[in-house]
């Protein structure tokens, strides 16, 4: 199989072979109408916006030079993969990224597509489509200057799949941001039995401890596929405040900034988007798919 890919690297995947896992579809199809119920099945993804989207936020503007004030991430186009109904989405949209949400769960897109529709702002900012990440790669082409994929390669069928789709789709010298849960003793028990078994923090079934991703693992894959790590941090969900905070171990939960390896063009993520791009964006955006 690793074979295969080493002549692939530069083409686009054929969508038969797909990181999308069925069961894991299955599993959150049923779940699809309850991601903003900000007290439900989703409230630790709610909460865990308070450190993911200034992690994002920081960690994009320590590498640029100009940015507008009130809209930061302005000119900045963010591909939010496994994107759900939205949730981190939105807070990067209010930041003012041009933010595309996928998810191959098409109620979750249903879902996010009616919320964003209530703020005038975020419904011109973001747009979502029902699709998996190998199906975009072919129109999306070094298109995006940042990938997020928060709490979402625990769930993929095949992660190497997913990285080399991600490192085509963006530019280079471009951002890819991972949240996720390490492989360890802790994470079963706490990741598995406690949250999911004893205090039902998440649905029982949500997680499988075989998937999980160990932050040594995940550096290596992006290592070997022309990413260069900058930051792995873990983080630490409290069950009983519902708060999530940065700690040093990464033996539970860990958030990962990598950076494409290569010349940036002569596009650059910090300029704002000239009217043409916004006219090209949304011609796209009604032809796709």
């Amino acid at each position: 199989q690793l074979s295969l890919f080493r002549f692939m690297v530069k083409r686009p995947f054929s969508t038969s072979h797909s990181s999308v896992d069925s069961k894991e579809m299955k599993k959150f199809q049923l779940l699809a109408h309850k991601w903003w119920d900000e007290e439900g099945e989703y409230s630790a993804l709610h909460s865990m916006n308070d450190i993911r989207v200034p992690f994002i936020r920081d960690s994009l503007l320590s590498m640029s030079s100009n940015y507008h004030l009130g809209n930061p991430l302005s000119g900045i186009k963010i591909l939010d993969v496994g994107c759900g109904g939205g949730l981190l989405s939105e807070p990067l949209g209010r930041l003012g990224a041009s933010v595309t949400g996928i998810d191959p769960v098409e109620d979750n897109i249903r879902t996010a597509d009616r919320h964003k529709s209530f703020d005038p702002v975020l419904a011109k900012r973001i747009q979502y489509k029902s699709s998996s990440l190998e199906e975009i790669v072919e129109e999306s082409m070094e298109t995006f200057d940042v990938i997020v994929a928060s709490e979402v390669v625990e769930h993929v069928a095949d992660l190497e799949t997913f990285i080399k789709c991600c490192s085509q789709v963006l530019k280079p010298q471009g951002s890819l941001f991972i949240t996720t849960i390490n492989k360890t003793q802790l994470s079963y028990v706490l990741g598995i039995v406690v949250a999911e078994k004893i205090m039902g923090i998440v649905p029982e079934g949500t997680h499988e401890w075989e998937k999980f991703v160990p932050p040594e693992e995940l550096e290596h894959l992006l290592e070997s596929n022309g990413f260069s790590v900058k930051t792995v941090k873990g983080m630490l969900y409290n069950p009983l405040s519902g708060s999530w905070s940065w700690m040093e171990s990464t033996s539970l939960n860990y958030a990962v900034h990598a950076v494409k390896s290569g010349a940036r063009g002569q596009s650059r993520p910090t300029d704002a988007l000239s009217e043409t791009d916004i006219q090209q964006r949304s011609a796209t955006a009604g032809t796709a798919g």
